[in-house]
């Protein structure tokens, strides 16, 4: 009697272990199936800017998410997963330079509202990133510093010129931006007298003897910056350190960095009050970037000053490979450290090639594969040129996303600009990147989820064809023609 009651309450307790697994793991699943959120029913705007045709950044169409099938090997595919996330997004901006504010300063009133417009409001395009130099780079209309040559205590120190015309302009742009700002500043040459070639064009090296007063030299910037009412995000050591430039330059190798970085400029920002600025090293192109990741990033004292590693497209100019390899490899080795694009432009400015597309492409594959690698924010060089691609003091014309003839007063946009606003129009600051990949090579795609929840997929199609592409969001798509030579970029 004793065993069969034993048997009947083991066999209860059986039932009703079995019944609360049953009952646990019912609550998983739901618990799984509402963090999986479904797109069906919700509406996707498409924006969209196209060769041959007059849209830009412009609202082509708004369609629903319905239930997804299975894709078909033989259809081109983007899969984007919502559930897996990865860098946060600083922002998307670009460089306020002498020749930038020089251009500025001929166009009238009307234009200047424009332009800043175009640029820094919801609007246009919505930059939150400004890049400037600490004194003079190439795109001026000549070499300065901000102290009388020799002055190693830099009891001269003025930024009066910057006070002209540039600083005018980033307050502008500021006013605008508003909390969102992120400026950052970068040196292309020390004073000539603190140079082993005692000038500041054509590389030369920094001398040791005056590490220190150039570190001061940093300080001295970013005290007068921010009494003139502008925040200063963070700065670069060098602009390109490997590159003997008939501009304005300086070499370091990836030891002389790094030695600068932990024995002169960290300390000297954190005895100042500045240990919260954000220091970058590197400033070059992806080819050589992982060499300087490694000896700077290996040594625990450099690292511990450093914010993260920024880098240039100018390793393809000669038609070299991107090398975007290099940056998820230092993302992968480094995952506390963050990539930064820091400059990129069309080389060889041709003022009969305003319009030429593959610019604009150029862009655009840079920037999805960039922010597929890591990166958390992207710098375009000159925010404005003009007529001739300058001015420039060594006549190293360029073009920017926007010229203005200033002898008509015109502002001329060229295709990058849309581009770029496909990313910075839509993506916020703060918002993560989320899993997205491409079934073809033909269609190169990235997304973001901002803050609000809303999701941005970027896509660009380069090839001379439509495509027919399906886009799959966890258990809902959507199926586009994506015209040829296009970007589109859905909001959803």
């Amino acid at each position: 009697m004793i065993k069969k009651s034993i048997t009947i309450i083991t066999l209860l307790l059986l039932i009703t272990s079995c019944n609360n697994t049953k009952k646990n793991n019912t609550e998983v699943v739901n618990k799984n199936q509402k963090t999986t959120k479904s797109f069906a029913n919700k509406k996707v705007a498409i924006y969209t800017t196209a060769k041959d045709t007059e849209l830009r950044l412009s609202l082509t169409d708004e369609i629903v998410f319905t239930k997804s099938n299975q894709p078909k090997e033989t259809e081109v595919s983007v899969f984007v997963n919502p559930e897996k996330s990865f860098q946060e997004f600083l922002g998307i901006g670009g460089a306020i330079t002498d020749a930038s504010s020089e251009v500025f300063s001929k166009l009238s009133k009307d234009k200047q509202d424009e332009f800043l417009k175009a640029y820094y409001s919801e609007e246009g395009i919505n930059y939150n990133i400004i890049r400037t130099s600490i004194h003079s780079s190439d795109f001026g209309l000549g070499s300065h510093t901000y102290i009388e040559e020799g002055d190693v205590d830099l009891k001269t120190f003025s930024i009066e010129k910057d006070k002209q015309k540039r600083i005018p302009l980033i307050k502008k742009a500021q006013a605008l931006i508003k909390e969102d700002l992120v400026f950052y500043a970068s040196p292309w040459s020390p004073p000539a007298f603190m140079k082993s070639n005692n000038h500041m064009l054509q590389g030369g090296k920094l001398l040791p003897k005056y590490y220190q007063a150039w570190a001061n030299y940093f300080v001295k910037f970013i005290k007068a910056y921010e009494e003139e009412g502008i925040p200063v995000w963070g700065v670069t050591i060098q602009n390109e350190p490997m590159a003997v430039q008939r501009w304005e330059s300086c070499i370091y190798t990836a030891e002389e960095e790094r030695d600068f970085l932990k024995n002169n400029l960290g300390p000297t920002f954190e005895k100042n009050g500045f240990a919260d600025k954000n220091i970058v090293v590197w400033d070059h192109n992806r080819d050589l970037i992982s060499h300087r990741a490694n000896t700077i990033f290996e040594d625990k004292e450099a690292m511990k000053y450093a914010w993260g590693i920024g880098f240039h497209w100018y390793e393809t100019w000669t038609g070299g490979d991107p090398k975007y390899d290099n940056l998820k490899n230092i993302k992968e080795s480094f995952p506390t450290k963050n990539l930064l694009f820091t400059e990129g432009c069309q080389e060889k400015f041709d003022a009969n090639e305003y319009q030429r597309w593959s610019n604009a492409e150029r862009y655009g594959n840079s920037m999805i594969n960039d922010f597929n690698s890591g990166t958390v924010g992207w710098t375009d060089w000159n925010i404005l040129l003009n007529e001739n691609g300058g001015p420039n003091h060594v006549q190293n014309f360029c073009f920017a996303p926007i010229h203005a003839n200033t002898q008509t007063n015109e502002l001329i946009y060229t295709p990058s600009y849309y581009y770029i606003g496909h990313f910075s129009k839509f993506i916020e600051k703060g918002a993560v990147r989320i899993s997205t990949t491409t079934s073809r090579s033909t269609i190169e795609s990235t997304s973001f989820k901002n803050t609000d929840g809303s999701m941005v997929t970027v896509l660009m199609n380069k090839t001379n064809e439509k495509i027919k592409c399906n886009i799959l969001v966890n258990e809902s798509s959507i199926t586009l023609k994506i015209l040829p030579h296009s970007m589109q970029t859905l909001v959803y």
